[in-house]
């Protein structure tokens, strides 16, 4: 099983670039770039909770599952 982070396309629905979205959240820029490639093992609901807050989306918009190995 794999969960897939979708923020670049919820980045890209909105025409919105990394540097604003950690402006607006106050997450640093390189913390938002290792989620958005999917370089992270955990994030924080506090941290999920600001990005959706600011993209006006659910966690359900940024995460996703895809069977296969971890």
């Amino acid at each position: 099983m794999a969960i897939i982070v979708r923020l670049d396309v919820e980045l890209a629905k909105r025409k919105m670039r990394l540097s604003e979205l950690s402006e607006k959240t106050g997450i640093s820029a390189k913390n938002l770039s290792l989620l958005k490639t999917g370089k992270v093992r955990a994030i924080r609901f506090s941290t999920l909770n600001a990005i959706c807050k600011v993209l006006e989306c659910t966690p359900g918009d940024l995460l996703d599952y895809e069977e296969g190995e971890i």
